[in-house]
């Protein structure tokens, strides 16, 4: 039952960094759209992500409840450790909630539409790049049990190059996703082209980000490059997100977008792949050495049980009624559109 587990696991962080990492892509596109864009910029954005951006925290909620029923020792160290970006992430996803609905849904319009924008922007790029920071905590080997001052315990164990690097490579990924998710919702031309540019600038800051993550690994004595580099699996999953990414630009030419949609969302899985499959099955890499096992440091193996067997069962009913509300409200979507 461990496995079963430990795929759900996996499955929710992959489907909360591609649905939820483009829905907080939606805001940081938003923050870097000029003045003379930004009404329409916003528009075609909320029709995107306005009727299911709640849901995606979904797969967060899933992640937590799985480490604190299944892993409580890993939960239990995160949360200690990193409680600091851990509690800055959470507030940004309340702020950026709390401004999206405000701003859309305020019935006067005044002065703090301004402070509504600024707050879901500016949350939007906060929340990844603290999600990436306690992504790149977990393997960066800067968590000290052992240490004995708080600046080593709580700040050194986040606050490091390679965290801040992986959490600019985070927000990076989100702004792709998100720009490549929008090509298909432009409603003319001239917009399509606009968010075509963005994919561009996206995807040029994303690989910059991406080899500025390697150079900090090699600065904090981290080996990223013998994990990605060194395992079949990991090199095979880089070739892969690579080759993908010229398949999509070939896409992009056409009206079709859901096929450089579903490679965006590809590309994702192969990094994360490339970096989490050497270490497996390894979840928190602490400091000289020792590591929080997912096999290993689990709950007795009557509550792994119960946990798979509820997993199991939650999925034939939420998946389907998760599915349905994408259909629903896209199809809402389009028969709005076609009256006008």
């Amino acid at each position: 039952m461990e496995y079963v587990v430990i795929t759900y696991l996996y499955l929710a962080i992959l489907l909360y960094v591609v649905l939820g990492g483009a829905d907080f892509g939606a805001g940081i596109i938003e923050l870097f759209t000029s003045q003379r864009n930004i009404g329409q910029t916003r528009r075609t954005l909320y029709h995107a992500i306005g009727p299911i951006w709640e849901a995606n925290h979904m797969w967060l909620i899933i992640v937590i409840v799985i480490l604190f029923v299944g892993f409580p020792l890993i939960y239990s160290e995160l949360s200690i450790y990193l409680h600091i970006p851990l509690l800055i992430m959470l507030m940004g996803i309340i702020a950026r909630g709390t401004a999206f609905v405000f701003r859309h849904y305020d019935a006067v319009k005044d002065d703090m539409q301004e402070l509504y924008n600024k707050v879901f922007v500016w949350s939007s790029f906060i929340t990844p790049f603290f999600l990436g920071v306690i992504a790149g905590s977990t393997i960066s080997g800067h968590i000290n049990r052992e240490s004995n001052t708080y600046l080593e315990t709580y700040i050194f164990s986040w606050l490091n190059w390679f965290s801040l690097s992986v959490g600019l490579f985070t927000v990076a990924l989100c702004g792709f996703l998100a720009s490549v998710y929008l090509v298909g919702e432009a409603e003319s031309e001239n917009d399509r082209m606009r968010f075509v540019h963005k994919v561009r600038q996206m995807n040029v800051i994303a690989i910059g980000s991406g080899v500025l993550v390697f150079v900090a690994a090699v600065v904090d004595e981290i080996p990223l490059l013998t994990w990605v580099f060194a395992e079949p699996v990991g090199l095979a999953a880089v070739i892969a997100a690579s080759g993908s990414l010229l398949f999509m630009w070939q896409w992009m030419k056409t009206q079709n977008m859901m096929g450089p949609r579903v490679l965006a969302g590809f590309q994702v899985t192969m990094i994360l792949l490339a970096i989490s499959y050497s270490h497996f099955p390894n979840f928190v890499i602490l400091h000289g050495g020792d590591a929080l096992s997912l096999l290993e440091h689990t709950a007795p193996p009557k509550t792994m049980q119960a946990l798979a067997l509820a997993l199991l069962t939650g999925s034939v009913f939420i998946l389907p009624a998760l599915f349905y509300l994408y259909y629903s409200f896209k199809k809402k979507d389009s028969e709005s559109y076609t009256e006008r």
